[in-house]
């Protein structure tokens, strides 16, 4: 059995987080990557949850891809972390690879975890205190235990039913140039474009201004406008990161049938994989 929800839903706001920030059963991650990975700057006590490291898996061919359930349950004993904790993730760049970890511990059979609202730039407006140092965690080993979940994590053979599925929708995490082929990939090698009858919903449109996430309404009228009435939700991206956004999203809007596609777009796109199509703007000129 796993360890029931988190208390405040899958979203915590930086108040609210203050307050519970020295409860003795709360693990607070850092889920950072790239340039702000290791940062030294956390919110007091912060673990790191790493996505660039450990917590993919680096003999898979492209990157973030989910480690086994041996594995993560490794890391996570060594992190700490307990079945009857409850987990609050963060990210330095507001709400970004922070679902990702959400969505592993999900997969991973934990469902007592929530991700920080804003992250660390909606911590530090708020004034919270934070500590200048990197993520770090040197305690006791925990007594984790992976139990996981088939199906929120999918390959490529299941994204591809699903888009022949009409009661199914794809739906991509990237900026809508990257879905039209319009942008270069920022990965070499990979074909641009993006999967016939996918529907671009980028994950930054489920974010205010401030970098919150929309309300509840908000957030399903946007994915009202891109799945229509269709509740099966497949969700792709760049590299399984930001997928899980929109799996955050639709968690919140009221979705209960949502998958990510572990390979995302690093898979798909890549040219030596047959059987995977790609719609893209047809070139033009006189």
């Amino acid at each position: 059995m796993s360890a029931p929800e988190a208390p405040f839903g899958p979203l915590i706001g930086a108040e609210r987080l203050a307050v519970l920030l020295l409860e003795p059963d709360l693990v607070l991650f850092d889920a950072s990557v790239g340039a702000l990975r290791g940062a030294d700057r956390r919110i007091p006590g912060a673990r790191p949850f790493d996505l660039d490291g450990a917590l993919s898996d680096h003999r898979a061919p492209v990157p973030h891809t989910m480690p086994a359930a041996s594995a993560f349950e490794e890391e996570m004993r060594g992190l700490g972390l307990r079945d009857d904790d409850t987990v609050v993730v963060y990210d330095g760049a507001g709400i970004h690879s922070s679902a990702r970890a959400w969505w592993m511990l999900r997969a991973m059979g934990f469902d007592r975890a929530a991700v920080l609202d804003g992250g660390l730039p909606a911590w530090t407006a708020a004034g919270l205190p934070l500590e200048n140092t990197a993520p770090a965690y040197e305690g006791p080993r925990g007594s984790f235990t992976a139990r996981p979940r088939p199906g929120l994590l999918v390959d490529a053979a299941t994204v591809a039913g699903a888009l022949a599925d009409p009661a199914a929708a794809v739906l991509d995490a990237r900026t809508r140039e990257r879905f039209a082929g319009t942008a270069p990939e920022p990965r070499p090698g990979l074909r641009g474009g993006h999967m016939p009858g996918a529907v671009s919903l980028p994950f930054a449109e489920l974010q205010s201004p401030g970098g919150l996430m929309r309300p509840a309404e908000e957030l399903r009228e946007a994915f009202r406008a891109a799945a229509g009435d269709r509740e099966r939700l497949y969700l792709s991206c760049g590299s399984g990161v930001t997928a899980c956004v929109l799996a955050l999203g639709a968690e919140l809007a009221g979705y209960r049938e949502t998958a990510v596609y572990d390979g995302s777009w690093s898979e798909w796109g890549l040219p030596e994989l047959p059987g995977r199509p790609l719609e893209r703007p047809v070139a033009t000129g006189g």
